[in-house]
């Protein structure tokens, strides 16, 4: 976190009457920046040596007090933040930040960055778990889920599946985007149909941007539960991946898909609103959407082999393409679920650097973890200091109003605690 320092001229302030024209007067304008970077180890420490005198008559120990505001915890708060954000954020493994910080001289052993990841966990506990409330609540949902290894893992008795995953769920409100994490025996779509069942029943059905595999709609049974939309990055992905042999339709068909990228781009940068966007897209990416779907009917008709390269990937747009174009029939449809993908990333890191999870409980530790900070990440928060602050607080007042303790509105809460803070009476 840097540290922002702010220098007032030595002379002059704001009003003064210009010294260079001797006519005009002075105002504020944007500081000029400079920075100043130093090394440092992830982790510092302060070591108090308290200077020790013994009598050589009678053998009594006399020890110097530590200096006031030393306190009694030796690894604060802020150590946990970094070693969560390290380790949960970029995939440092707890192993390779010990031998850093061992080369360093300030030892941390891994078991050590684990023990406070698990008690950090007990405090935000009631953070995370509103998070799940927030997400059943949001008007669109991004899933997707990649393997994972647990190395001691119970399972249930009459599961016969050996798949574990780590399933990234992304749910995007007016006002704010929340990440979670969940990892486990269960894939994507048991994961959301048990987030799912915290929605409110007079809330209307969300928008569900996921890829087309069958589990990830398997266990949402209900009639209209979702409205469902698929990724057109993935069926994009397919023409890509045979365009070496067929370059010319493939360029055709990706062209066509560029227009609509397009003009969604368009959209974005002109903030549009939901209806605004679904008016756009019907009179912009529409007419080429029921272009590019009458030429893959012609291709399918006999023009290219149903079971080459080519026409799986064409059987795959056209199989799909209700869910494919939700973006023409509903201003909030997504085109992709690339912001799901990218969520998903932070599990994948994790496991290429870490390899695995010892427990379950482990599992869940950096799931609570991954979802706290890349929830900052998506809303623009610095997750150092959310992590930090939310630690400081008492277990007590995150659970009374965990809601009022959300990255987008956390500091509100944090300026009324301070204030009645003031406001007390002194006894």
């Amino acid at each position: 976190m840097a540290i922002k320092v702010s220098v007032a001229h030595s002379e002059l302030k704001p009003g003064d009457k210009c010294p260079g024209c001797e006519k005009g007067k002075l105002s504020q304008k944007k500081p000029r920046i400079l920075v100043r970077i130093k090394g440092a180890a992830p982790l510092t420490a302060t070591v108090y040596e308290c200077q020790r005198l013994r009598c050589n008559l009678c053998g009594e120990t006399f020890t110097a007090e530590p200096p006031e505001g030393v306190g009694k915890q030796k690894y604060d708060e802020t150590a946990t933040s970094m070693i969560a954000i390290l380790k949960y954020g970029y995939g440092i493994p707890y192993d390779r930040l010990e031998r850093m910080q061992k080369s360093l001289g300030i030892p941390m052993p891994a078991s050590t960055q684990y023990e406070l990841l698990e008690d950090g966990a007990v405090t935000l506990k009631p953070i995370h778990q509103h998070m799940f409330r927030e997400t059943a609540a949001a008007g669109l949902v991004h899933t997707d889920d990649t393997r994972m290894k647990i190395l001691k893992i119970k399972r249930d008795p009459e599961d016969e599946r050996t798949g574990l995953f780590t399933t990234g769920i992304v749910g995007v409100a007016e006002t704010h985007k929340i990440a979670l994490f969940m990892t486990g025996p269960q894939h994507a779509g048991e994961n959301l149909a048990e987030v799912l069942k915290l929605r409110a029943d007079e809330l209307e059905s969300p928008i569900l941007m996921c890829d087309a595999l069958s589990w990830n709609t398997s266990k949402l049974k209900a009639p209209g539960a979702v409205r469902l939309a698929h990724c057109l990055a993935h069926g994009r992905r397919r023409l890509v991946d045979v365009a070496p042999n067929f370059p010319e339709p493939c360029l055709h068909v990706l062209e066509e898909l560029a227009k609509v990228y397009h003009h969604d781009a368009i959209t974005k940068e002109q903030k549009m609103g939901p209806t605004e966007r679904l008016k756009y897209h019907k009179q912009h990416s529409k007419p080429v959407m029921k272009a590019l779907e009458e030429w893959i009917d012609e291709q399918l008709d006999g023009k290219v082999e149903p079971n080459g390269g080519l026409g799986k990937a064409l059987k795959y747009l056209k199989k799909h393409w209700k869910p494919l174009t939700l973006f023409l029939k509903d201003g909030e449809a997504p085109l992709d679920n690339n912001l799901c993908e990218r969520a998903i990333k932070k599990a994948v890191l994790n496991r290429k650097n870490a390899m695995f999870y010892r427990t379950l409980n482990g599992a869940q530790v950096g799931d609570l973890y991954m979802s706290l900070v890349h929830t900052c990440e998506l809303n623009g928060v610095d997750p150092f200091v959310y992590l930090t602050t939310l630690l400081r607080q008492k277990t007590r007042e995150l659970q009374d109003n965990a809601a009022s303790w959300m990255p987008w509105n956390f500091e509100e809460r944090l300026k009324t605690l301070n204030n009645e803070l003031v406001q007390q009476p002194e006894n």
